[in-house]
């Protein structure tokens, strides 16, 4: 069965979230399927860091479950924080 992770990232004309970026290698290389939800403008950032009640975009979330940004997603790997 192919593991599932949902990653939710800032990509607008003028700014790609790095951490997303990331994020998603990272899920990738750990044998995830990322659904790759792309937020396109400051307003639907900020409606989704409302809506879910966090600081900062990249967000991932593996089985429903919300894992967090790119460092928790480390930690959520046993990985070392990023340098």
């Amino acid at each position: 069965m192919t593991k599932q992770a949902t990653l939710y990232r800032m990509k607008t004309a003028e700014h790609i979230c790095p951490f997303g970026l990331k994020s998603k290698h990272l899920l990738k290389q750990q044998g995830f399927e990322v659904s790759d939800h792309l937020l396109t403008s400051r307003a639907q950032t900020d409606e989704f860091k409302q809506q879910h009640e966090v600081k900062t975009t990249p967000q991932t979330f593996i089985d429903g479950k919300r894992i967090g940004g790119y460092d928790d997603l480390r930690r959520h790997f046993d990985k070392p924080p990023a340098g």
